[in-house]
């Protein structure tokens, strides 16, 4: 049940019937006329904007045109009253009794919320994709959640969403990663070692060093790369991997699949991905300008094989081949992404970190490229996280010599808090991430806020239970839900209502964050109802001897604990049933 989508159709309806009876002229677009919550809830509960967008289309005057469809729309007994407002924006009351319908259907439908916005097309989110060098940090922390997040909600609105890491394992820091190992592997062997050179000394690559050992004993001791580089890279690789899928287990995050960098080497399909651009007419034997400011890693002074990013809205051509005849780095990344358009998906999301917005533009240019402008790719940049304690800076001890690590985030808080705080802001807005504030019990603490609602829900259910009351949702759906009348519980249920068009909102914008605002809000009027009841007995929840009006209560009760369990999973975070 989607109330807006309903009512909307209700007004396409009497749309439809003014074109018939001739006060509308044939032929009009109705694509754009809208149904949602007005700016200022005063003026009503629902508002269309059909007159303002169909006045010029249909050279007639909108408050015209408003006047038109309330006198339609007041023959709907759903709609209590239509009033024109301004130059003809058109507000709608509902009758209570539509409200209260939004109740039972929370209760009644296991899918309330869910949308069929997808309608099952294909949709990969990558996410995270870190280095295999070491431990996820706090700022892979905050990709991995937003990443794992939109999947949800895609998932959640109708889409047939893939979840994947791309492993890049095919540049030179898996060679530092591999050195930096095999100064471990010494070290097991009674060494004295030095980490120069950009090594990686991390205390977490000690036990790999070890296993390394236990694996091929002295083999490897004081031989040439020549002898163990390979191996050792291959070693180390696979075990930072396993690593990393343990770091994201702690955040409660399973990838559908790990694409590896490597398998792109010596298969062809650099090369394919290529070809394919050439045979496009887009790659050309060429010398760039010399860029302004800093000079990317990629440019020469001298001829290279460049891609014609530029006709597919880049700033510059960009080089996928140097002089020499090696790959750039963008290479690959073409490949990979000519390979994700190969396996035939309808939209691709990439999540990269802040510091890779200079990419944004050539990658989507290739993607474009590679599929005629067929699969549309969005990028989505997540920014960085400041830590914080008792309201100052945070450096906590770590393990790996550079960097806090996403466990050691979750130690301290917990996945569930984790996650649901680095969804509080828009993945391009910067984050901070307070020890204290984040586990504060208070509503200026989000998740608390909102677990504390789900938990007093349950507390309520529990204590009619006891009482011998009926509460379970099939009883509760047939409650006399007319007795929902009072301005603070219809204010609880037309934010449940929002929940529906929300999603799809939310969705069509890869905006994971707008759950977690909303879920905030929903608490929020469930704490006021609840708090009005302390002044105002006929708000309680449980009434003394008055078993209807009780589960009538209790069921708005439950449909709100429903709602943001709902919520919660897309967000990954389990509901808190009691608060301690």
């Amino acid at each position: 049940m989607n109330l807006f989508a309903d009512i909307r159709i209700r007004v396409l309806a009497c749309l439809d019937q003014l074109v018939a009876e001739g006060t509308l002229p044939d032929g009009l677009s109705f694509a754009a006329v809208t149904v949602e919550p007005p700016r200022d809830a005063a003026h009503g509960d629902m508002a269309t904007n059909a007159a303002m967008v169909l006045a010029k289309p249909a050279k007639m005057n909108p408050r015209a045109i408003a006047e038109a469809l309330a006198t339609k729309l007041l023959d709907d007994p759903q709609v209590e009253a239509a009033e024109v407002a301004g130059p003809g924006f058109l507000n709608m009351r509902l009758a209570p009794a539509v409200w209260q319908g939004v109740v039972k259907a929370a209760l009644s439908d296991p899918d309330f919320g869910q949308s069929t916005l997808g309608q099952g097309q294909k949709i990969m989110v990558e996410y995270v994709s870190a280095n295999p060098t070491g431990p996820l940090h706090v700022g892979h922390t905050r990709g991995a959640v937003f990443g794992d997040a939109l999947a949800s909600l895609l998932d959640y609105a109708g889409f047939d969403v893939t979840r994947e890491y791309y492993i890049n394992d095919g540049g030179a820091q898996v060679d530092v990663l591999a050195r930096s190992v095999y100064l471990r592997y010494l070290e097991a062997h009674g060494q004295e070692v030095a980490f120069e050179d950009g090594t990686y000394p991390g205390d977490y690559l000690i036990p790999v060093g070890q296993a390394l050992k236990e694996k091929v004993g002295d083999a490897f001791v004081d031989k040439g790369e020549q002898f163990w580089l390979a191996e050792v890279r291959e070693f180390s690789t696979d075990a930072m991997m396993d690593l990393i899928r343990e770091d994201l287990g702690q955040l409660g995050i399973k990838m559908d699949n790990f694409f590896s960098e490597k398998s792109l080497y010596g298969t062809g399909l650099i090369e394919k991905a290529i070809a394919e651009l050439d045979e496009k007419g887009l790659i050309y034997r060429g010398v760039l300008e010399p860029p302004k400011g800093k000079m990317p890693e990629d440019w020469e002074p001298r001829e290279q094989t460049l891609f014609k990013s530029t006709e597919h809205g880049d700033d510059v051509d960009r080089p996928v081949q140097k002089s020499d005849g090696s790959w750039t780095y963008f290479a690959p990344d073409i490949a990979y992404h000519y390979e994700k358009v190969q396996r035939g998906f309808d939209q691709l999301i990439d999540v990269f970190g802040a510091d890779h917005g200079g990419y944004v533009k050539r990658m989507k240019a290739a993607v474009s490229a590679l599929s005629d402008g067929e699969v549309p790719l969005d990028v989505k940049l997540t920014q960085l996280v400041k830590l914080f304690k008792n309201g100052e800076p945070f450096k906590m001890s770590k393990r790996t010599g550079t960097f806090v690590t996403l466990r050691d985030v979750v130690d301290q808080v917990g996945p569930d808090v984790t996650r649901f705080h680095m969804l509080t802001r828009k993945n391009d807005a910067p984050l901070d991430f307070d020890f204290d504030k984040v586990t504060e019990q208070s509503k200026d603490n989000p998740v608390f806020y909102v677990n504390y609602a789900y938990a007093r829900v349950n507390s309520v259910v529990k204590k009619a239970e006891e009482a011998g009351i009926v509460v379970d949702d099939n009883a509760l759906e047939r409650a006399d839900l007319s007795q929902l009348g009072h301005e603070a519980e219809l204010s609880v249920i037309k934010k449940l209502a929002e929940w529906p068009r929300l999603v799809e909102i939310a969705a069509k914008g890869h905006e994971p964050h707008r759950i977690a605002f909303y879920l905030y809000d929903l608490a929020s009027e469930f704490h006021a109802l609840w708090n009005k009841g302390n002044d105002d007995p006929s708000l309680r929840f449980l009434q003394d001897g008055d078993i209807a009006t009780t589960q009538a209560k209790i069921a708005l009760i439950r449909a709100v604990a429903i709602v943001i369990s709902h919520g919660l999973a897309i967000l990954g975070v389990t509901p808190a049933e009691e608060m301690r």
